[in-house]
Parts: structure tokens; sequence; C-alpha cells
């Protein structure tokens, strides 16, 4: 592949009006044709300092992580997991031991990355307000219009302004006095709260959708009478050892010789399960098939000729940024047989992180989206068993029992055949599976909606502000 080499010539003037700045960024030939995009627009240029009543850092400290189950714990965020449609947060900080004030965020205030991936931009939803947030994620409190914030910042124009004010050798950075500096477009009244409309809507939706989830799981963990995971404490730790250990008898190796397979806690994960379900099915009988596409070189091409090919992050993103296209015709069979995945099928990350859990949204479909070999796909026999199945796989206790079919030295992994083998409980109470169920499948929809706000505030954006001239 060749590179085409990029260059511009910048005045005197340029120089000073940056403040000095050398970096080959701030001059960036992309930003300087979005820059001259905004120009050429019908509406009025300002800066985001006039759109907004502060802009900053957050809190900096000494983190000392603590277990999710203990008291005070608060899920702490880093600046790429604040994006999830559905944050898991894996570390976790105290309210007792350390003032956790400065990490927290309010409703409507606009996140975006300042180090590492620059530009990357949430706003803060009651889901999210409920979880500390990295100092790497810079805070902007807007006067009012957070949601048209939010969608400038998601435009690819507003982006890649961003993008032209960092700064750094090694790792790239941003200040907020440089956020504040960023130019925006300023549309009559109507158009700014129809765009601020639709970004706050999409942003409630998700909070509909994740409080659906939140119930489907209360039901479940009632029904299974499942104890707080903290609370499994097996009785077969030698606790007068000075390394935790256990015993296990030959009949119940199964031909696994790793300590995790054998954890006892798993072993009382599924003892709870055998006394208060109907029965226990491994996953593969509950399902068409479950597969992973195998490794493949890539065919990477521009957007037009190619088709939207995700991450195992990706996938944990309402609308991420697409960067990589898979060739249509280079892939064409493997995109139709592998990579492209259906509405309802579970997908499961398969390396690193195991037991990152989506169910796929109908959005997947209508926008040709394929997804990552690193995510194995786990085909429901049907949508009456689909949502149940993700909800059990995205618990605590569905967690551990995937972690429990992983194998690797040093990096964990899960294939189809181990993942075939995940216990799923079945409820003795019907009505109560299949209202899990569809709790399930109706988050979804509205994740599907959720996504066609924001779709539309992007195109309203770009079509009636950014891109809008005289003529």
């Amino acid at each position: 592949m060749v590179e085409t080499i990029k260059y511009a010539s910048v005045s005197i003037e340029e120089v000073i009006a940056a403040k000095l700045r050398l970096e080959a960024n701030v001059f960036n030939v992309e930003a300087r044709k979005a820059k001259e995009v905004l120009r050429n627009c019908k509406w009025d240029i300002l800066q985001l300092k006039d759109f907004m009543t502060d802009c900053f850092y957050g809190g900096r400290a000494k983190r000392n992580y603590i277990s999710k189950y203990s008291k005070g714990a608060i899920g702490f965020l880093g600046s790429a997991e604040m994006l999830e449609t559905n944050p898991q947060p894996v570390k976790f900080l105290s309210a007792l031991s350390m003032n956790i004030k400065p990490f927290k965020v309010n409703e409507g205030t606009v996140l975006i990355s300042r180090s590492g991936t620059i530009g990357n931009v949430t706003l803060v939803n009651k889901t999210l307000s409920k979880f500390l947030i990295s100092e790497h994620a810079i805070r902007i409190i807007p006067k009012e219009y957070g949601g048209f914030i939010y969608t400038y910042l998601k435009t690819e124009v507003g982006r890649t302004i961003v993008q032209s004010n960092s700064f750094g050798a090694v790792i790239l950075q941003v200040e907020p006095e440089h956020l504040e500096n960023i130019v925006i477009p300023n549309p009559s009244k109507d158009l700014k709260e129809r765009i601020n409309k639709l970004a706050n809507l999409s942003f409630e939706l998700r909070d509909k959708s994740n409080e659906l989830l939140v119930e489907a799981e209360s039901i479940l963990k009632k029904e299974l009478e499942l104890p707080s995971f903290q609370n499994l404490s097996p009785a077969f730790f030698d606790k007068e050892a000075s390394v935790r250990t256990f015993s296990i008898k030959l009949e119940f190796l199964n031909n696994r010789f790793e300590g995790s397979y054998h954890n006892p806690i798993v072993t009382s994960i599924l003892d709870c399960l055998l006394d208060t379900s109907e029965n226990i099915k491994p996953l593969g009988k509950l399902c068409k098939e479950i597969t992973m596409p195998g490794i493949f070189k890539r065919i990477y091409v521009d957007e037009e000729n190619g088709v939207p090919f995700l991450g195992t992050n990706d996938i944990l993103e309402l609308n991420p940024r697409v960067e990589k296209f898979l060739s249509k015709t280079g892939h064409k069979k493997l995109i139709e047989k592998e990579l492209s995945v259906k509405e309802n099928t579970v997908l499961i990350t398969d390396r690193g992180t195991i037991g990152n859990v989506v169910l796929v949204p109908e959005y997947y479909e209508n926008e040709n989206w394929t997804v990552s070999q690193n995510s194995i796909r786990i085909v429901p026999n049907s949508k009456d068993i689909a949502g149940y199945i993700y909800i059990f796989l995205n618990s605590d206790f569905g967690k551990a029992l995937s972690k429990r079919e992983t194998y690797g030295a040093v990096i964990d992994m899960i294939d189809p055949s181990n993942a075939g083998q995940i216990p799923i409980p079945i409820l003795k109470n019907k009505e109560a599976m299949k209202k899990i169920n569809d709790l399930a499948l109706k988050a979804n929809q509205l994740r599907t909606e959720a996504y066609y706000k924001e779709k539309e505030a992007i195109k309203i954006m770009n079509d009636e502000v950014i891109y809008a001239t005289e003529n």
C-alpha cells in the first residue's frame, strides 16, 4: 500500500494565531479542510468556550482498587470504557476511604478523551453518572445544548479539528484550553434544539434499555435463589494453608487440569443452580450453532468499497467510529458466511477479557456491519431463548461459568466447543423465564432506536449545519 504524503504551507499569521505552536498536528491538512468547510457554511462560527461554562480534567489521586463486592465500592471507568452502551466496570474505588468527588460526573456533561486515542466523546446519562470517570476524560460543562455539542464532536469534521489540537511525541494528548478554542458553528435556535433533543433522546433510550437489563437480571437471581456473589465461600478451601488450596476427586477431573476449571466458587455456583433450577443444559443444546471465523488476511479498503469491520471493543458501543472497512469483493464469501451477524445472535469475546457479551441488535444487519473473528457467534434455537441466554451469560454467575471454560498459558482463550459446554440453568418458572427473555429483547429494540436517533442527529448536523451553504 502506497501512502500519500500530505503537506501544507503555513503563514506566520497562522503560527501566531496558534500561539506559536509548531507541531504538524496543529496545521493538519484534513483539519484545515474541515475548518474551510465551516468557513463556507451559512452559519456564524464561534468557539466551543461560547457554549460552555467550564472545561477541566477530572480528579487525580492515588487509586487503591478494591473488590467489586466491598462495601462502598463504585465502578471506575477509563476513557475507552465510558463509551460503552452498558458499562461493566472491572475496577472499583472505595467511597469510604477516599475522596471520590473529583471523579464523579453529572448528567449532561460532555466527556472527551484527552490522551492516547484523542476525541472519543460521550454524553453523561443516568447510566454513566453512577460511575467514577478517569482523569483521562476532559469534562465539558455546557451552558445548554449538551446534546448539540456532543453531536458536533461526533462528526468527522468535529473530531478532525479536535485531533488537530493534540501534542506529544509518543502519547498524544490534548488540553482543556485547546478544546475551549475549537471552532463550532452556531446555527439557528430551532436547529440547535432539534439536534440537542435527538441526542438527548438517544441517551435516554440507552438508560431505559439498561434499566430493563437490570430488571431482567434481578428476576433471574430471584428465581434461581442465587446468593450474593461475594457470599460464595467454599468450605473446602484449606484456611490453614499459606496458599489457598482445595482438593478434587479424580472422577470430576473431566480431563481438565487447570486450577481455574475446578475453582470451588464455580462449583458452589453449580451446586446452587442444581438445587434451584429445573435442570441445567449445556449452551450448545440451546443453540443452532456456535461458531467463530478463522484467522484471515484482511484486505482493507475505503468506506465506499468496503463494509464496516468491528473489533471486540467496538461491539460494546452503540455507534462506534468505524475505521476499518473490509473489501466487499475480496472477502465476499467470508462476509456472507462468517463475518456478518444476525439480530439476536449472542457474541462473546473469545480471548483476553473473556465474557464480554453482546446481544446483536437489529441495526447491525441493516448497516451491513461485520464483526471480528475474536468474537464467538452463538445462534440460539429461537428468539424465545436468545434474550435469556444473553442475560445469564452477562451475569456475574454466567461470566464465572464462562471463565471456567477458558484455557491458555499467557492469554486466556475460549473456543466454540468449550463455549458450548457452559451450563445454562432452565428455570422452573416458565413465565419468569419468558419475562427475562422479553425484557432483554425489548432492551435491544431500545438500543436500536437509540442508534437511529443519534444517526439522525448527526445527519442533521452534517446536512443542515456543517455543510449547509447560502446557495
